[in-house]
């Protein structure tokens, strides 16, 4: 779990995650996802979190509704992989809802 882009003036951050591979499907990335939003609105009084992931990765999309991340959109062809260009869901949780 990391914070990125990270900007206190603005209230924002952008979160970024990881699971291994043993503990994919288990709910641990949902919830480490959303103790680490609560932290960040509650202690660092952040206002917004972004959460962006591949279009072609259902399981972030899934990881990132269930931490209460609403999908905002597509931005296209926006990140590099070694495969080439993917469009990526932009996700936002806002402090409060």
């Amino acid at each position: 779990m990391t914070l990125g882009r990270f900007d206190p003036e603005q209230g924002q951050a952008e979160v970024t995650y990881w699971t291994a591979a043993a503990a994919r499907g288990t709910g641990v990335a949902p919830a480490a996802v959303g103790a680490v939003a609560g932290w960040a609105f509650d202690v660092l009084g952040l206002h917004r979190l972004e959460l962006q992931h591949s279009t072609g990765n259902p399981a972030s999309c899934r990881v990132a509704e269930k931490a209460g991340f609403v999908l905002e959109g597509t931005r296209r062809s926006a990140l590099l992989h070694d495969d080439g260009w993917h469009d990526m869901h932009l996700h936002a949780r806002l402090a409060g809802g």
